[in-house]
């Protein structure tokens, strides 16, 4: 036997058809263990309030097995405000994983990139322009709706923008910026314009907030989420191979334009939906796939332990935001407070490794 015949050794998996699925056993520990805390913080924000309720009741009323007067506080109350955290903050994490990993860089989140931006600017429209056709707008297709509008198209002005024989990611980035910034400057000459009482409502949604979320709220969101989500889990297994470039996609036999376009629309929905629920939380999408990247070890972000990096990262700052702060600030406080410092930190990083 020659060297020629011995085989490298490869990772355990199971193949099923023309798709395989390699087991790495960290991977897998990271995932379950992000997913038994990001429970566990979901539980406590539904305990934590005026009265408090114990773990322990919480689960069993989840489960169904409640009393009456529990199931008031922790299903009517509660649970609409739990649970709009918990989607959005998967939708986010997500969303960013797909961005950065299209523009190759960790930058290229909906917040760099003007999505979240472009769907707040809809939503103030709505919210401070009052009679003719934006009165009727708002009342028929609703406030959330007009959102993911707005986020799909800014993400798509910016996707074409961007596009020169391909996707760029410095370029992507550039593009973002300053379709963000445009569309910030017209969200500011709204609330500049607008009645003071629209204004306030306006400026509220704008910071990022869980605080009045309701069911039918919650329910369009988790709709949307589940649908995108199911769309991105059936084309990442054409989606990995993008990573390695396109012209080692295109010589496996990905058709990368199409599966690239399908991800970014994916991306783009995901943020939209998620702003339309609590408005633009800021910073969610850039700090969770960067941190599940390094959770995970991998050299892309992972986009289900970006999901609930995401998550964990949302719900704890609802808490925080809630329970530890003197007074009850919007939790999109609390994530600018986290992702203001870690931007600086890749700012930083990406600098040094350029002088290198």
């Amino acid at each position: 036997m020659t060297d020629t015949d011995v085989k490298p050794p490869m990772a355990p998996g199971v193949r099923l058809g023309r798709v395989s699925f390699v087991w790495r056993p960290w991977l897998v520990a990271v995932t379950l263990l992000l997913a038994a805390a990001t429970f566990l913080v979901f539980c406590l924000s539904i305990a934590v309030g005026d009265l408090f309720v114990s773990l322990p009741r919480v689960v069993a009323t989840i489960a169904g097995r409640g009393e009456r007067v529990d199931q008031f506080v922790i299903m009517d109350l509660r649970m609409p405000r739990a649970l709009a955290g918990l989607v959005v903050g998967i939708a986010l994490g997500v969303a960013g994983a797909i961005t950065q990993s299209i523009a190759r860089n960790p930058l290229a989140s909906p917040d760099v990139l003007g999505i979240t931006a472009g769907a707040g600017a809809v939503a103030v429209f709505l919210v401070t322009v009052s009679g003719g056709v934006a009165a009727t707008v708002a009342g028929t297709v609703g406030l959330s709706a007009a959102a993911l509008a707005g986020g799909l198209g800014t993400g798509l002005l910016v996707y074409f923008l961007a596009w020169r024989r391909g996707i760029d990611g410095f370029r992507l980035v550039l593009i973002g910026v300053s379709v963000s910034a445009a569309m910030e400057a017209v969200t500011s000459w709204l609330l500049v314009t607008a009645d003071i009482r629209d204004v306030a409502r306006a400026q509220t949604w704008l910071v990022g907030s869980l605080d009045g979320r309701s069911w039918n709220e919650v329910r369009v969101a988790l709709c949307c989420a589940a649908v995108l989500l199911a769309v991105a889990a059936a084309a990442a297994f054409q989606f990995r191979p993008l990573h390695f470039g396109d012209e080692v996609a295109a010589g496996l036999g990905v058709r990368y334009t199409v599966v690239r376009a399908v991800m970014l629309l994916c991306a783009v929905l995901l943020a939209g939906a998620a702003v339309s629920a609590a408005g633009p939380v800021p910073f969610v999408a850039l700090v969770a796939p960067q941190v599940g990247m390094r959770l995970a070890r991998r050299p892309t972000p992972p986009l289900v332990v970006s999901g609930l990096v995401g998550a964990l990262l949302l719900i704890g700052a609802d808490v925080v935001a809630r329970t530890v702060l003197p007074v009850t600030l919007p939790v999109g406080v609390v994530t600018a407070a986290i992702g203001g410092p870690f931007l600086v930190y890749l700012l930083v990083r990406a600098n040094l490794r350029q002088a290198k």
